[in-house]
């Protein structure tokens, strides 16, 4: 059995749900195996396509460990944890006295990758002025830090391995992550799939957390009964790899004369989560949120609260233009709409600081303009 571990050398990717175990029993994960091999013999940029707990971070791991940069660092950066105002100082350091504290130079974690691997997880969760940054550094092999004229002088060696489990195709549709990088990534995406979609793989990964958990408790080895290993089969795993070694873990707590039966198993009633890959194309995610935008504003309707349109234009141009970096111009070209609607209905709604005059701007005034163009907002094709 091919068995990849996560190793103990600490990680900023949330270890409640990142997978800590992969195995490649599965003939979908044999071709996996082939395609991480395949991506592992070249230097360029890779993307790993997959849910949460699938076990993409093993997989970057491996890239490296396989790769010709396997003797120099490899750092693992969760998007997520990152602090949008802090996030640019983290990857790409500052100048002295331009970080958040006045402090002296800082060192990014690019430059301590150097040589190396940075594994980026989650990366739809990078702010759009990071993003553009690390294009930068990926084509120009150079890193401009936060507060300084010039590039620094050392040119950036670093190989970028970047992870998601959201759709990205369907980001850059309504500006919430940058085309030209995605194109920078995608050119060795490689789909990860689900644990359900990868059955040949349950049993010996259950065995192998019963293994391993199970010494902990005493020296007997313990087993998986019949009973256990179907309900383990049928079971959809919506949490992927994560979640069947959480399962195990109770198991073990609970299950007499080291051996695991099915009513030992607290398995979870949640659905499993619809097939979005974050490869170009992907569409499922994007239909699956206007679903749920949907229901949510007939929700506000049949509540009969106060004003639910005005709220819910106020929340779709708010969104819009902090997603947008608070650019006016930007706002205004991903709505469809005109930048004077943008700027009247940030104004009305305080999220911009108005003008000092005594006189309304005449925008707002516009009142069934500005209705009419959010209606076309709200069923903009994007």
């Amino acid at each position: 059995m091919r068995l990849l571990t996560l190793p103990s050398p600490e990680s900023t990717t949330a270890p409640t749900e990142r997978a800590s175990a992969l195995v490649f029993e599965d003939r979908r994960s044999q071709q996996l195996l082939q395609r991480v091999k395949q991506a592992a013999a070249g230097d360029a940029a890779v993307l790993l396509a997959g849910e949460t707990g699938t076990g993409k971070e093993i997989l970057s791991r491996y890239v490296h460990e396989l790769g010709a940069r396997r003797s120099r660092p490899f750092i693992a950066v969760s998007c997520a944890a990152l602090s949008p105002a802090l996030a640019e100082s983290e990857l790409f350091g500052h100048e002295q006295g331009t970080g958040a504290r006045g402090s002296a130079p800082k060192r990014s974690l690019i430059e301590a990758a150097e040589g190396g691997t940075l594994y980026l997880d989650e990366i739809g969760d990078l702010p759009l002025g990071a993003q553009a940054r690390l294009l930068r550094a990926m084509q120009e092999r150079e890193v401009v830090r936060p507060g300084a004229r010039q590039p620094a002088p050392a040119p950036v060696d670093v190989r970028i391995i970047a992870s998601t489990s959201v759709p990205l195709a369907d980001m850059v549709a309504v500006g919430g992550f940058r085309e030209d990088l995605l194109s920078r990534l995608s050119g060795t995406a490689i789909a990860v799939p689900a644990l359900r979609e990868r059955p040949g793989d349950i049993l010996p990964l259950a065995r192998y957390f019963l293994t391993m958990y199970g010494r902990r408790l005493g020296p007997a080895p313990c087993v998986l009964s019949s009973s256990a290993a179907d309900r383990l089969l049928a079971h959809p795993w919506p949490g992927n790899i994560r979640e069947l070694e959480r399962v195990i873990q109770k198991a073990l707590l609970v299950c007499r004369a080291g051996r695991v039966t099915g009513n030992d198993l607290r398995l979870t009633s949640l659905p499993p989560k619809a097939p979005a890959l974050a490869l170009p194309g992907a569409s499922s995610r994007l239909d699956a949120l206007m679903t749920t935008l949907e229901s949510t504003i007939a929700a506000l309707f049949e509540g009969d609260y106060p004003n639910v349109y005005e709220r819910v234009e106020e929340v779709v141009v708010r969104v819009a233009y902090r997603r947008c970096e608070r650019n006016l111009g930007h706002t205004a070209n991903r709505l469809g709409v005109s930048r004077d609607l943008v700027r009247a209905r940030l104004l009305q709604s305080g999220e911009l600081a108005a003008p000092p005059t005594s006189e309304p701007p005449a925008s707002l005034s516009r009142t069934g303009e500005a209705r009419a163009a959010v209606r076309e907002l709200l069923t903009f094709d994007s």
